[in-house]
C-alpha cells in the first residue's frame, strides 16, 4: 500500500490513539489522517515511514511536543502539522534533515521559544510554501547571511505578535515570493524599498495591524509609492485594511496593471475617491473618512464587489455604477448620498444590495425584479423612499433578508409576500403601512423548523477578506435595543418587525406556525382582537413586542411555554383577566415591571391587583373595556342623540315666534324666583 487517505473519519484506535499497524506500512508514500479525533502526542511511529512523501495530520487532537522523529522522513515533500490541539516544539532543527521538503505548515503549534526559525527554513532550499500562522513567534527581524530560499513562493506569518518595524524583517530579499501574508502581526513603520524588487509578488495581505498599542502605519511611507509599487506589475490583490492608514488614496495604486482586488477598509483615508482601475473586480474602501462626490465616470466593467460604506460621500450615485453588469455586491450604506434611485439598471446578477442610512428618494427600485433569480439580501432602510410595495416582490425567490424600515412606504403589505419561502428576516418598521396583516404566514417555510436553513458559506465570502469587504456591521432593533450584528449573526437572525405603522385588524393565528422566529415586533399599530391562543407554539421567540395596540381579551396561558423569551412587552392594550404564571414570565416582570402597563383590567401575580374570587377569569371577560364594540356603540349613540336634540330645539326656537317668546318669559320668571330666593336667604343669614 502506497496511498492511504483516512481523513474526515472516526477511525481512531483505543483511547483515540493512532493504530500501531500504521508504523509497519513501510511502503507508504501518501498518508492523510486530517480531521480524525486522535489524542495524545504525535506518535514517533511516523518516523518509521521512511518513504513517505506526503503526511497530513492537521486538525487532529494531538497535544504536547512535536516528535523530532519526523526528521527521519528524508523523502517527505508535503508536511502538514497545522491546527493540532495545544501542541508545541522547542526545537525544530530536525526540519533541516528534510532535504526534499516543498510544503511545511505548522500553524497553531507554539514555537515561542524558537528564535532561529528563519535560519532553519533557509537550510531547505527546496521549500516553496511556508505557513506559520498563530505560532506565538516573537520576532521576524533576524538576519540571514546567505539566502537559500530562492524558490519560496508562499509565506504566511499571520497572527504572530512581532511588534517591530516591518522594514527590518528577514524576507524582503526573497524576490521569488508570490504571496506574502502578514495579517495581525503588529508590524509598523514604512515598507522598505526592497518591496519594489519583489517583481513576482501577486498578493500582499497586510491587514489588521492598525492598533493604538503598535506603531501607526503612514500611508505615504507605507507604499513608497512613486518608485516602488509601480514595479509590482504582477500583483493582482492588495489587502491593507484595518491599519490606521491616513492621507489620500495614492494614484499609483490605480495604475497597477493587473490589480483586480483592493481592500483598504477600516482605515483613516480622506479626500475624494478617484476613478477606479478598469480591471478592478473587488474594491473595498468602507469605514474611512472619504468625502466629496464620486467621479461621474466611475467605470469598471469587471466590477463585482463594491463597498464604500461608512464614509462621508455626498451627491448622487453615478449611473455608471448601476450599469456594472457583473456586480453581485453593492454596499453604499452609511453615507450622505441623495437623489432618486434609478428606474433602470443592468445589474442582473446582484446578490447583496445595501443602501441603508442615506437620503435616497424615489420608489422601490423596479430593476430589482430583473435580479429575481439571484438577489438574496436587500437593505434600503433609513432613506426617503416612498410608494407601495410591488406585487412582483413575490418573484424574489431566493431573498432571505428584506430590510425596508424607516422610509415612507405606504399602502398594504402585499398578500403574496408570504410566497417568498426563503425569507428569514422581514422589517417594515416605521413606515406608513396600513391595512390588514397577510394571512398565509406558514408559507414562509424558512421561518419554521420544517426545513433547515441554507448554508451561509455560499454567501459569507462576499463579506470575507478573501474576496470582498470586511464583515460589515448591521443594526437591528430587538429587545428594545439597537443590536449590532456581523454577517454570521445576521444570517442566523429570523425575525419580523412591522412596528410603528398603521396596521389594523387581528393578528392571524397562522403566524404562530413560524416556530423558528426569534423576534416578532408588531408594536405601535392599531391591531385589535385577541393574542393568538397558540402563541406558545413559537418556541424560538426571544423577543415579543405587541405593545401600543388595541388588543383585548386574556393573555393566552401558552405564553409561559416560550422558554427562550428574554424580552416581552404587552403594555398599553386592553388586555383583561389573570396573567399566566411561569418562571420565565416572572423573571421578565422582575427585570422590567412595565411589560403589562396600560392594561387596567389585568390582575393577579405578579401585579399587586388581585383578581375578584375564583371567577376572575369570567368576570374579567365581562369587565367593560374602553374599546369594546358595545361601549363604542353606546358612546356614539349618545353623541348622535345629543347633537340631533340640540339642533331640533334650536330650529324650533328660531322659526316659531310664540315658542321663542314663551321660552324667554319662562327664563325671566325662573330668574326672578331665584333672585328673590337668594336675596331673602342672604338677609336671614346677615341677621
Amino acid at each position: 500500500l502506497v496511498y492511504l487517505d483516512l481523513s474526515l473519519n472516526l477511525l481512531a484506535g483505543p483511547n483515540n490513539s493512532v493504530p500501531e499497524f500504521l508504523g509497519s506500512m513501510k511502503k507508504l508514500r501518501h498518508l492523510d489522517l486530517s480531521y480524525i479525533p486522535f489524542s495524545g502526542r504525535v506518535p514517533p511511529l511516523f518516523g518509521n515511514l521512511s518513504k513517505l512523501e506526503y503526511l497530513n495530520v492537521s486538525n487532529t487532537s494531538f497535544f504536547g511536543t512535536v516528535t523530532p522523529m519526523l526528521g527521519n522522513l528524508s523523502n517527505i515533500r508535503h508536511l502538514d502539522l497545522s491546527w493540532m490541539q495545544n501542541s508545541y516544539s522547542t526545537d525544530i532543527s530536525w526540519l533541516a534533515n528534510l532535504y526534499s521538503l516543498d510544503y511545511i505548515d505548522m500553524s497553531n503549534i507554539n514555537l515561542s521559544t524558537i528564535v532561529d526559525y528563519p535560519l532553519v527554513t533557509n537550510m531547505i532550499p527546496t521549500l516553496k510554501h511556508i505557513f506559520l500562522v498563530s505560532c506565538s513567534l516573537q520576532r521576524a527581524d533576524q538576519r540571514i547571511p546567505h539566502l537559500n530560499l530562492t524558490t519560496l513562493e508562499d509565506l504566511d506569518l499571520s497572527q504572530n505578535y512581532f511588534g517591530h518595524s516591518v522594514a527590518s524583517c528577514w524576507f524582503w530579499n526573497v524576490t521569488s515570493l508570490r504571496t506574502l501574508t502578514l495579517d495581525s502581526t503588529y508590524l509598523g513603520g514604512p515598507f522598505p524599498d526592497a518591496l519594489g524588487t519583489m517583481v513576482s509578488l501577486q498578493r500582499l495581505d497586510f491587514n489588521n495591524n492598525g492598533n493604538a498599542a503598535t506603531m501607526t502605519v503612514d500611508l505615504k511611507n507605507l507604499c513608497v509609492l512613486p518608485n516602488v509599487m509601480k514595479h509590482l506589475t504582477t500583483i493582482y490583490s492588495i489587502d491593507l485594511s484595518n491599519n490606521s492608514i491616513s492621507g489620500a488614496i495614492p494614484p499609483v495604486v490605480w495604475k497597477l496593471p493587473v490589480l483586480d482586488t483592493l481592500l483598504l477598509g477600516s482605515n483613516n483615508l480622506s479626500g475624494q475617491i478617484p476613478s477606479p482601475p478598469t480591471r478592478i473586480r473587488t474594491l473595498d474602501m468602507s469605514m474611512n473618512c472619504l468625502s466629496g462626490h464620486l467621479p461621474l465616470e466611475f467605470v469598471a466593467p469587471n466590477l463585482e464587489v463594491l463597498s464604500l460604506s461608512s464614509n462621508y460621500i455626498t451627491g448622487e450615485v453615478p449611473e455608471s455604477i448601476y450599469k456594472s453588469q457583473n456586480m453581485v455586491f453593492l454596499d453604499l450604506s452609511n453615507n450622505l448620498f441623495e437623489g432618486e434611485l434609478p428606474r433602470y439598471s443592468i445589474m442582473d446578477n446582484m446578490l447583496f444590495l445595501i443602501l441603508s442610512n442615506n437620503s435616497f428618494s424615489g420608489m422601490f427600485p423596479p430593476w430589482i425584479k430583473e435580479s429575481f433569480s439571484s438577489i438574496v439580501f436587500i437593505d434600503l432602510s433609513w432613506n426617503r423612499l416612498h410608494g407601495t410595495l410591488p406585487r412582483w416582490i413575490e418573484n424574489l425567490e431566493n431573498l432571505f433578508f428584506l430590510q425596508l424600515s424607516h422610509n415612507m412606504f405606504y399602502g398594504n403589505i402585499p398578500e403574496n409576500i408570504t410566497n417568498i419561502g426563503s425569507l428569514r428576516y422581514f422589517n417594515l418598521a416605521a413606515n406608513n403601512i396600513s391595512g390588514l396583516l397577510p394571512l398565509n404566514w406558514s408559507k414562509l417555510v424558512k421561518m419554521t423548523q420544517k426545513y433547515p436553513l441554507d448554508p451561509w458559506d455560499e454567501y459569507y465570502g462576499f463579506f470575507d477578506s478573501e474576496r470582498g469587504p470586511r464583515p460589515e456591521i448591521f443594526s437591528l432593533v430587538m429587545k428594545h435595543k439597537v443590536l449590532m450584528y456581523g454577517p454570521h449573526g445576521i444570517v442566523g437572525m429570523v425575525g419580523i418587525d412591522l412596528s410603528l405603522n398603521y396596521l389594523t385588524g387581528e393578528i392571524p393565528d397562522e403566524i404562530t406556525s413560524l416556530n423558528r422566529l426569534s423576534n416578532l415586533n408588531l408594536s405601535w399599530n392599531h391591531l385589535t382582537g385577541q393574542i393568538p391562543e397558540k402563541i406558545g407554539d413559537m418556541k424560538s421567540v426571544e423577543s415579543l413586542d405587541l405593545s401600543r395596540n388595541n388588543l383585548s381579551g386574556q393573555i393566552p396561558s401558552s405564553l409561559s411555554d416560550l422558554t427562550y423569551l428574554s424580552s416581552l412587552d404587552l403594555s398599553f392594550n386592553n388586555l383583561t383577566g389573570r396573567i399566566p404564571s411561569g418562571r420565565q414570565l416572572d423573571t421578565l416582570y422582575t427585570e422590567d415591571p412595565s411589560i403589562y402597563d396600560g392594561n387596567s383590567f389585568l390582575c393577579g401575580p405578579p401585579l399587586r391587583r388581585s383578581c375578584s374570587g375564583s371567577n376572575s377569569t369570567e368576570s374579567g371577560k365581562k369587565m367593560p373595556r374602553e374599546n369594546d364594540p358595545e361601549t363604542i356603540i353606546f358612546y356614539v349613540g349618545c353623541g348622535w342623540g345629543f347633537t340631533f336634540g340640540f339642533w331640533a330645539v334650536f330650529c324650533v326656537m328660531l322659526f316659531i315666534k310664540n315658542w321663542r317668546i314663551s321660552f324667554y318669559r319662562l327664563l325671566d320668571r325662573a330668574y326672578d324666583r331665584v333672585y328673590v330666593f337668594v336675596v331673602l336667604t342672604w338677609g336671614r343669614l346677615a341677621r
